[in-house]
């Protein structure tokens, strides 16, 4: 008899195997690669993205663009996975992770073809990855807070390349400030400097407010615009008779009980603006509603209030004014009120913003972002919270090495004398992973033009006669010690990207078998060229 074909998967599956599989997730890598490749570095280009809606991005931050474009292979999807962790860790290097570990796994292929078995590969690059993480632990340098100098350096080399130039001086004075104000017992926590953007000026009239700008317009016009010497109370609670439960029936007979009802309501929402104005509050933010009676009677005491106050910029209120936040009016009290020597309505164009300046010690402070353009203000604020990110992480560690590709090119170097002491196949795991971190110095060279083969050789040449901080200082287009010319990267951006990198590149060569379900019986799951019907 004929031997039957046995089916154990439904017709709209399709399954990769093997050699196959490794190839098609490995090209899947390396298509992700290669699109932000060339927005590495201060030469680096920029992408328009253009979504189904036709609105745009113009950017070159590696995460933006991962983020933006529509990913569908799980290969794809897993590279970015590890840009949107190094951006929550670090908040910058995402363009460094993803291409090392598109090149980890390009250089992984060449060892395939030599018929080396991907669990050999695995074992070499974990290997390089632990002896990477030491060897860096070990050449980083010391810097302290009170290095405004260096942190200010780190915070220039973080934004540059994103458009910034003109402002980065101004920049990285604000962000340096900005993180040393809100350290509390040594925690940064990142959220308490807010960022806001005013459409409008250049971005070098960009500002550090000691204080909060919420989006948010006085509700009456008979407020005054501007208060000085400011006692805020924060409210949670409305301001506002409650509703009755929607089964409830109020029964009312005649035209005097109806308007001594409305009296009652009116009179119980006068007593909650007394209890406001004896406490001596004079601005008021309030996380919910105010009724229009409430309004009025705020008006005619001369409180500024704003109604529907989101809740994280409530709280950033209380870090930045001292005050307490409050859920019911009887415990209102000057204690209880935050302070600033000005809280004023701001209106630009059609827009108007609450700006709380100049508060004492201020934990939470904004950012204000002016620009002449959304996407100008866009790229300026991915800009500015890569540096926020940097100089967080160079204080939250204490180290940092010396950027332009110089400790790619070391920890190249040093990967590669410990390879000489492995007898075994991962050896050559091992000088593959060396050669894929001198893919950054190599990329930088080939955006700003210059020829990377002649980069490369003098650069090993530099470090072998001992110059580890020897890199590509692109503004002079000259390789020298880039830690004296204040290109500086924190530790944790290099070590985060190459665990993360190794991490997934690692996880990437183990799978040779793909099955892959259409996400509908009449479609079919789309895979880059190589994949099996």
């Amino acid at each position: 008899m004929e031997k039957q074909p046995v089916y154990i998967l439904p017709e709209n599956v399709q399954r990769i195997l093997g050699r196959d599989a490794q190839r098609t997730n490995i090209l899947a890598a390396k298509i992700v690669a290669d699109t932000v490749k060339t927005t590495l570095g201060p030469m680096g280009m920029d992408k328009m993205l253009v979504d189904n809606m036709g609105d745009i991005v113009v950017t070159n931050d590696g995460v933006t663009i991962l983020k933006e474009m529509e990913i569908e292979h799980p290969a794809a999807k897993m590279m970015v996975e590890i840009a949107k962790t190094q951006e929550e860790e670090v908040g910058d290097g995402t363009t460094t992770a993803v291409m090392l570990a598109g090149k980890l796994l390009e250089n992984a292929e060449k060892l395939l073809e030599k018929k080396i078995h991907p669990t050999i590969i695995v074992k070499g690059y974990r290997m390089a990855a632990k002896k990477s993480l030491e060897i860096l632990n070990n050449i980083s340098s010391v810097v302290t807070i009170d290095d405004e100098k260096t942190l200010k350096q780190i915070a220039k080399t973080a934004m540059t390349g994103k458009g910034a130039e003109d402002a980065k001086e101004e920049f990285a004075d604000i962000i340096v400030t900005a993180v040393k104000q809100i350290i509390e017992e040594d925690n940064i926590e990142m959220n308490n400097i807010k960022i806001e953007k005013s459409k409008g000026r250049g971005i070098t009239d960009t500002e550090l407010i000691r204080g909060i700008v919420i989006d948010k317009e006085k509700v009456a016009a008979d407020m005054p615009p501007k208060i000085k010497n400011a006692k805020i109370a924060l409210i949670d609670s409305a301001l506002e008779i409650k509703n009755p439960e929607t089964d409830t029936k109020i029964s009312v007979s005649t035209p005097e009980q109806l308007q001594g009802f409305l009296d009652q309501e009116e009179r119980m929402i006068k007593n909650m603006v007394e209890k406001i104005k004896k406490s001596g509050a004079n601005v008021v933010f309030c996380q919910k509603g105010i009724d229009d009676v409430a309004q009025y009677y705020l008006g005619k005491e001369k409180i500024y209030s704003c109604r529907r106050v989101s809740k994280s910029d409530i709280e950033r209120l209380a870090k930045a004014t001292g005050a307490k936040i409050i859920s019911n009016l009887n415990e209102l009290s000057e204690s209880e009120l935050g302070h600033a020597k000005l809280v004023e309505e701001v209106k630009t164009g059609e827009e108007a913003m609450t700006y709380v300046r100049d508060c004492e010690n201020p934990k939470a402070l904004t950012i204000l972002i002016h620009g002449g353009s959304d996407h100008v203000i866009d790229e300026m604020e991915r800009a500015i919270k890569d540096g926020i990110g940097d100089i967080s992480s160079a204080i939250k560690e204490g180290k940092i090495v010396a950027g332009g590709g110089a400790i790619e090119i070391e920890l190249s170097q040093k990967l590669r004398e410990y390879s000489q002491s492995l007898s075994g196949r991962e050896q050559l795991a091992v000088e593959e992973f060396a050669s894929a971190l001198e893919f950054i110095p190599t990329t930088l060279a080939e955006n700003a033009g210059l020829d990377p083969i002649d980069i490369i050789t003098e650069l090993k040449a530099k470090h072998k006669s001992g110059e580890a901080h020897a890199g590509l200082n692109l503004f002079n287009q000259k390789i020298e010690d880039t830690f004296i010319a204040g290109i500086i990267e924190p530790l944790k951006i290099k070590t985060q990207a190459i665990a993360s990198a190794s991490e997934v590149a690692m996880m990437i060569l183990r799978i040779d078998d793909v099955v892959a379900a259409s996400k509908s019986s009449g479609s079919e799951m789309r895979m880059p060229p190589g994949g099996m019907e």
